[in-house]
């Protein structure tokens, strides 16, 4: 019997120190957050879907940054413009509270065969803080129109999904560059590129 009340105190201890245990868990740190992009599509008009698609993609594959419809334009991160012309962004990495960015979502690459959803993913890239790598394979997003109108890929390589968690990694996202910049991704047409 004395050898069971010696146990019992022993057990009581060793149930409230895991149970301390369990309840003293640290709290997710303050830079773990993840940061929240919004957008405006309401002048984007039939490229709607495209973006949706784009930004699911984006969102599926990097951690540290998360793209979702504004609550109202006036208050998003960015904006998604239709144009006519080639599409162009405002080269990122783009935060909360910095500049607006703006994507123009160009007709002319739609018309030359290009995929609505990797134009749009690609330039949302941009607006991430990627950079153009014409040179680069179907597989890397921002090759955009280097590997031609057959590679309909809209989503991005695990390189560039890493350097996007990189730019929004840490406290705040990277700095926005004082300066901003303007990616046009236009390429000239096949039979003008030999042209002298």
């Amino acid at each position: 019997m004395a050898a069971v009340a010696a146990l019992i105190p022993a057990m009581l201890g060793v149930t409230t120190a895991t149970a301390s245990a369990h309840t003293a868990h640290p709290a997710p740190k303050a830079d773990a957050a993840v940061v929240t992009l919004t957008y405006d599509a309401s002048q984007a008009g039939q490229w709607a879907g495209a973006i949706s698609q784009g930004a699911q993609n984006w969102n599926a594959a990097v951690h540290n940054v998360r793209l979702e419809p504004a609550t109202s334009p006036g208050s998003a991160n960015f904006v998604y413009v239709a144009t006519s012309g080639w599409p162009q962004t405002t080269l990122g990495p783009i935060v909360p509270g910095g500049r607006r960015g703006e994507v123009q979502l160009g007709q002319e690459a739609v018309d030359e065969g290009y995929a609505m959803t990797r134009i749009t993913a690609h330039e949302t890239g941009h607006i991430l803080g990627l950079p153009d790598d014409y040179s680069g394979p179907c597989s890397e997003l921002m090759s955009g129109h280097g590997p031609g109108p057959s590679c309909t890929n809209a989503k991005p390589s695990a390189a560039e999904a890493a350097q996007v968690d990189r730019n929004y990694a840490g406290d705040a996202a990277a700095p926005a560059p004082k300066r901003q910049q303007i990616v046009i991704d236009a390429w000239p047409a096949p039979a003008l590129a030999g042209a002298h």
